[in-house]
């Protein structure tokens, strides 16, 4: 019993730990991951690297992305940060 009570606040530790840095860090990556499954052809994005652009082409993990001068640019599907709005 005495082994208990001393694991007890080592035990509520671990467990605040959780639901305060895990599980939200989680439930982030499952939206970005949404998010950058849901793209569609037309959405105006902006890349992990800061570039805006729209995207021309979907395939399965990359992207075809069309910058405001008419450039082509192939980026990974995880290279997107933020979708702005979508056409």
């Amino acid at each position: 019993m005495d082994t208990l009570i001393g694991l007890l606040p080592i035990i509520l530790m671990f467990v605040i730990f959780y639901f305060l840095l895990i599980r939200p860090q989680q439930k982030k990556q499952k939206a970005v991951r949404q998010m950058q499954s849901d793209l569609q052809k037309g959405d105006k994005i902006i890349t992990i690297g800061g570039m805006h652009a729209t995207v021309h082409a979907i395939d399965e993990d990359t992207l075809v992305l069309t910058v405001q001068d008419g450039t082509k640019l192939t980026y990974d599907r995880s290279a997107v940060r933020e979708v702005l709005n979508r056409d």
